[in-house]
């Protein structure tokens, strides 16, 4: 009985990971999501060691499907601090159609935000389900975009990660 790379479930079988030849174990559950039929949730916390394997296959497939995890924190910061050969990560950019879909964020003077730019508050914000009040003239460093929402980014405000709305915001 041979165990999935990634997920190490039983009855696991080869696939050939496009363009070349590499070829990885995977149990039906992570060729499907390889395939585009993924559902986020804790499940894929296996990626975490997985895309730190010795073997390239595993952690083409690894990498890939954190990618498709844009939604996930914990697999954006893993993302971040990954890193693969040159020639592995050619590989693995090069068989996965970027899945990310492609939103434009932008300020409130219609400026187009990017992952990692720098804002400031244009307004006091007050934070959902806290106290905190995010105020006036603070600067949010390292946004992130919320990819399935164009009027949405995250940021960390007196260190708290929180959503914020695009149009309370401008880049500087």
């Amino acid at each position: 009985m041979t165990a999935c790379v990634l997920c190490a479930a039983p009855d696991a079988a080869p696939l050939t990971l496009s363009p070349g030849d590499d070829v990885a174990l995977l149990c039906p559950v992570c060729a499907a999501a390889l395939s585009g039929v993924m559902t986020p949730g804790p499940r894929w916390r296996c990626l975490g060691d997985a895309v730190w394997a010795e073997d390239p296959a595993t952690q083409i497939a690894a990498w890939r499907l954190l990618r498709a995890l844009p939604t996930e924190s914990w697999a954006v910061d893993l993302l971040d601090t990954v890193y693969l050969d040159p020639d592995v990560q050619k590989r693995a950019e090069a068989g996965g159609a970027d899945d990310v879909p492609s939103v434009e964020h932008r300020d409130s003077n219609g400026v187009l935000l990017a992952p990692g730019d720098t804002v400031v508050l244009i307004k006091d914000l007050p934070v959902k389900g806290s106290s905190m009040v995010a105020k006036r003239g603070t600067s949010v460093r390292g946004i992130r975009l919320v990819l399935d929402n164009p009027d949405q980014i995250e940021g960390r405000v007196n260190d708290q990660q929180i959503v914020i709305l695009c149009q309370y915001v401008k880049k500087t």
